[in-house]
């Protein structure tokens, strides 16, 4: 632990020595933005009381905006009118390759710092395998989503079911969803065949357990890292490990409720830029390309 932690430190004082002096924080403190993977207003609610937390524990003014969508994240660090961001992994690698983000903290999920996609179907739909998906209306979540969109195209292009990258050489219609929520409600109500999600989104979504039951998954991707919390290009050393000492104390108890509120994660680990290399793996054979 001593030894990553001097690396994670080592690494981010180089950052900061290669892109020159931090820049100051804005007078009305910091903007933290909010990755909409759920239903906006409740978001916001539930980001304001975050951001009360953070500005209690590091003494500055903190405020939380809901991003338009998952693209928005990554321009508002691109062009810094926002200087933390929750991001999902491929979010950060996107934010670290075009705007120059270093990640803050990951996000503790289930006890664990890794989850993974599923593609997930009715079970009385008869659909077994990802095969039997050909021809079929699929729901992925967003462009820039991991567990909703790259990971799960990986995987079926491993599997030589999409070619030339193009989800509609296999599927007959896809769709966005905008929102793992939103996604599974479709999914429920029948008005897709199939959906692209992470492991635990029919738990957290589905509370009714007749409606839980009526879902199940054919297929399942490799383990993706979590991300959690980047800082935009050039905020000040000090104000960087002040936000990263704040919020590794959001945990426990006091936090709980708040935090599964938020995106029913636990609390926060100290991160490195290199755990990202399998996401910016997965990336590349999907040919992302920095704008």
């Amino acid at each position: 632990m001593i030894a990553r932690t001097l690396a994670h430190l080592t690494l981010w004082m180089l950052v900061l020595s290669a892109a020159g002096p931090g820049a100051a924080i804005a007078a009305d403190g910091l903007h933290l933005v909010l990755t909409p993977s759920q239903k906006p207003t409740d978001l916001l609610a539930t980001g304001e009381e975050f951001a009360k937390v953070l500005t209690k524990l590091t003494g500055i003014p903190v405020r939380v905006t809901v991003a338009s969508d998952y693209a928005a994240v990554i321009e508002a660090l691109r062009n810094r009118t926002a200087d933390l961001a929750f991001v999902h992994p491929v979010g950060y690698v996107l934010a670290s390759r075009e705007a120059k983000a270093m990640i803050v903290v990951r996000n503790l999920w289930h006890g664990k710092s890794s989850f993974t996609s599923r593609i997930y179907v009715r079970r009385d739909s008869g659909l077994k395998s990802l095969e039997d998906l050909r021809g079929k209306t699929m729901a992925f979540i967003d462009p820039a989503s991991s567990s909703g969109y790259t990971y799960p195209m990986v995987l079926l292009m491993q599997r030589g079911l999409v070619k030339d990258r193009d989800p509609k050489t296999f599927f007959r219609e896809v769709v966005f969803a905008g929102s793992h929520d939103a996604g599974m409600r479709a999914l429920v109500n029948g008005h897709v065949d199939a959906l692209a999600s992470f492991d635990m989104a029919r738990e957290q979504y589905l509370t009714d357990p007749a409606e839980r039951e009526r879902i199940t998954w054919v297929a399942e991707t490799p383990p993706i890292p979590e991300a959690g919390i980047a800082a935009r290009a050039g905020l000040d050393r000090a104000t960087f490990a002040k936000v990263r000492d704040a919020l590794l104390k959001i945990q426990g108890p006091p936090y709980a409720a708040l935090l599964k509120r938020l995106y029913d994660i636990d609390g926060f680990e100290a991160a490195e830029d290199g755990e990202y290399a399998p996401v910016r793996a997965a990336m590349d054979l999907l040919g992302y390309r920095p704008r």
